[in-house]
């Protein structure tokens, strides 16, 4: 089975580049984050023509998460349960599988703008919603895997300049104390399971020659449970679609498990 994570940056833009890569790379469930669509514009007839369902939670402009899958997804849930929350950022969904049910949850993490902003202090409200919600749902459903962009590096490595962007912004303590808080939940982030390319990275910036300087981020993550672990083969970043006319500004992180 294979689950992918990818920051389309709109959706409406990259339909026949998300079309094309699922031709592929024909994944079994497909993380969308930045739809920047509301959910009556969601683009269900050209998924089911390719063989997939979806699920959206969608607003106009900005943000917006959906799930791509073979299967049915049931137990839809949109954003998190109790957070005051106008902005599309979660979704999640059960899907059958091997081994019995897997629990997907897709989050376009806040990104924060600058410590010690308005929206720096609303991430951190945010992620600490996240975290306990997400405790939560891996006390029901033990096979459980989160995806998304989670605006967060975690370790020094997955920056292309740790030391210039020290206490910036995907590099701050406390973002990085929140990403450890998830693993000490049970989650172990499968792209550190293996032996990688140094320099691996998932987003580039648009600007100054980012993706070809190789001046990236590893923002966009895959974490999977206990339960799930032992079963992950391989996790890794397709930069193929980085190279693409009018690409998005991420690239696609594929989970292969079995």
């Amino acid at each position: 089975m294979k689950i992918a994570t990818w920051n389309v940056n709109s959706l409406t833009v990259r339909l026949p580049q998300v079309l094309a890569w699922l031709e592929a790379n024909p994944v079994d469930a497909l993380g969308l984050q930045e739809l920047k669509l509301t959910d009556d514009k969601f683009p269900h007839m050209a998924f089911e023509e390719a063989g997939y369902q979806a699920v959206s939670h969608g607003q106009k402009t900005y943000n917006g998460v959906a799930w791509i899958t073979r299967g049915a997804a049931s137990e839809v849930v949109r954003n998190i349960p109790g957070l005051d929350d106008e902005q599309a950022r979660i979704i999640a969904a059960t899907v059958d599988a091997p081994g019995g049910p897997i629990r997907l949850i897709n989050g376009y993490f806040v990104n924060g703008q600058a410590p010690g902003s308005d929206k720096f202090a609303y991430k951190m409200r945010w992620l600490e919603a996240l975290h306990h919600w997400v405790q939560s749902e891996m006390a029901k459903h033990p096979r459980l895997v989160l995806v998304g962009d989670f605006n967060v590096a975690p370790e020094d490595r997955d920056s292309f300049d740790p030391v210039g962007l020290k206490d910036t912004i995907h590099h701050t303590v406390e973002e990085r104390q929140h990403f450890q808080n998830l693993l000490q939940l049970g989650l172990t982030d499968a792209f550190r399971m293996f032996e990688q390319p140094e320099k691996s990275y998932s987003w580039w910036d648009y600007r100054m020659l980012g993706f070809q300087k190789n001046r990236g981020l590893r923002i966009d993550h895959i974490l999977v449970s206990e339960a799930l672990k032992s079963s992950v083969s391989a996790c890794t970043v397709d930069r193929a679609p980085r190279k693409n006319q009018q690409p998005s500004d991420h690239a696609p992180v594929v989970l292969t498990l079995g």
